[in-house]
């Protein structure tokens, strides 16, 4: 530990170095560094964090957005919705809007996008949210929209904030780098080394105070923080406690992402509960907690207090090292193959300190007598392992996830980790699919009551995933803005909510 502080403190410094060199930054001007490049820009990934940072309600824009106090939604491109039986939602939409390449937007260009993003075609994250439901988009006329769904979806307004509405113009076969939507920003340009968006003239909104935006990228806490304290940048929405040590410019914050890991259960050793246990029993808490500061709280389930569907009597797993190794035993003398590799996958930048959480994670289970492997990714190798299809090689695994849920909601994670066709999961038990599909129907305290029968189920009987921590967030924001960071901020950084101080 004490060669990697060194030789962060030394990046710390020559990034300092090399910012007192760089030209102040115009004021129509902002730049933003981030942990790690984005995978891509197509608008369908937007829930990964460093796509909808960039992206969401900068170049493309939702049809609703969820209020970050109430968790409800509130009118974006659609400006009222009502519900006129229990599978079927009307919309109005916005008028005035146009799309960045002059493109009308309309009914039609909704129809266009939901049907993009639904059909199969295009490796769409987003999809996940809505689960396995059919959706028959209709244009009624040129600013109403009727979406008719195979089973209820009681809270379709809220799943309507992760339509990202694209030019009737995208193509509908591919995934895209060039997105255009209706937002105030459109796409300059996007390189290994940044992404820099423009003003739209024609936005039909609420102006930001810049004409500029460029995104970086710096895997190392330290030289985002040091960038920002020099000017050099305005703002990382990302950085490690021991880094955040200006109370002028550093903000804490619970946000909305929880802390995990996935386990593969359709391989051995990983398909047997009592190795699964081990998994989660073996794992010092306290001694890990140190890694993300004191205001960090325990996870045991994949969802943030807040959220409907939260259970606040699950309790999480306890550190029980000796059991651990008993459970592990066990599995051997039952004929599990437990000295079978097992491959921890990271992710590099996924957040701060990850990388050591997940070598000490690793040592842990090594102890306990599980034979596990720690291999960290950049993001576009990661995503092959987070979504399906997964690759045919993988054996058995373990995959570090990060999962934002800021919607109020945990149909916005319940049917991804795990009903049999979720996008993210490993799962295949026909009956918690069953139970799932009760709960997205269900509504009021049937629905709550429904979702948290599925967490306990997951947490206490099948013990699916790891949950680690729900995450305090530090964000630095540079002295000359008039921003602070919210629940929403590791989904979204509109630019048109950022200020610049007198």
């Amino acid at each position: 530990m004490t060669m990697k502080f060194a030789t962060v403190v030394a990046g710390a410094i020559a990034a300092i170095s090399l910012a007192g060199q760089a030209a102040a930054q115009s004021s129509s001007e902002i730049k933003i560094v981030l942990p790690e490049q984005p995978a891509n820009l197509e608008p369908c990934g937007t829930i990964i964090t460093n796509v909808g940072q960039i992206l969401s309600r900068n170049v493309v824009e939702p049809l609703t957005i969820i209020d970050a106090a109430s968790g409800q939604p509130t009118p974006a491109l659609a400006t009222e919705w009502s519900q006129t039986d229990p599978t079927t939602w009307r919309l109005k939409l916005r008028e005035g809007v146009q799309f960045q390449d002059g493109e009308a937007f309309n009914a039609q260009a909704v129809k266009y996008s939901i049907e993009r993003m639904t059909g199969g075609k295009v490796t769409c994250s987003n999809i996940a949210k809505f689960g396995n439901s059919k959706l028959t988009v209709t244009a009624i006329d040129d600013l109403t929209v009727e979406i008719k769904s195979d089973k209820p979806q009681p809270i379709l307004p809220t799943l309507l904030s992760v339509v990202m509405v694209v030019s009737p113009k995208t193509p509908a076969d591919k995934a895209v780098n060039d997105p255009i939507g209706t937002g105030p920003f459109k796409l300059a340009s996007f390189t290994p080394q940044t992404v820099v968006l423009e003003a739209f003239e024609g936005y039909w909104g609420k102006k930001s105070p810049f004409t500029k935006a460029s995104y970086v990228w710096r895997p190392e806490s330290s030289i985002r923080a040091a960038m920002v304290q020099t000017g050099e940048a305005d703002l990382t929405p990302s950085i490690a406690i021991q880094d955040a040590t200006d109370p002028e410019t550093d903000f804490s914050y619970l946000n909305s992402e929880t802390t995990g890991l996935r386990i593969d259960t359709g391989f051995a050793p990983l398909d047997d509960l009592r190795v699964r246990k081990a998994l989660n029993l073996a794992i010092d808490w306290d001694g890990l907690a140190q890694l993300f500061g004191d205001d960090i709280k325990r996870a045991s389930q994949m969802v943030v207090p807040g959220i409907n569907g939260y259970d606040e009597t699950l309790a999480p797993w306890t550190y029980d090292a000796g059991q651990a190794k008993a459970l592990v035993e066990e599995a051997k003398a039952a004929g599990v193959p437990v000295e079978t590799e097992i491959e921890l996958i990271g992710r590099n930048g996924i957040y701060p300190n990850g990388a050591e959480a997940m070598e000490a994670m690793t040592a842990m289970w090594q102890e306990a007598g599980l034979n596990v492997k720690l291999t960290m990714l950049d993001v576009n190798d990661w995503l092959r392992y987070l979504q399906k299809p997964f690759p045919e090689s993988r054996g058995p695994n373990l995959l570090q996830q990060m999962h934002d849920n800021n919607k109020g909601d945990a149909a916005f994670t319940i049917p991804i980790f795990y009903t049999s066709a979720g996008s993210y999961s490993t799962v295949n038990d026909a009956a918690l699919d069953t139970e799932i599909a009760d709960a997205l129907a269900a509504t009021g305290e049937s629905r709550s009551a429904r979702f948290k029968a599925v967490f306990a189920k997951v947490h206490d009987e099948l013990a699916l995933d790891i949950p680690m921590f729900h995450m305090i967030g530090y964000t630095r924001v540079g002295k000359r803005l008039d921003w602070k960071p919210d629940i929403s901020t590791n989904s979204e950084i509109p630019l048109a909510n950022i200020g610049l101080k007198n």
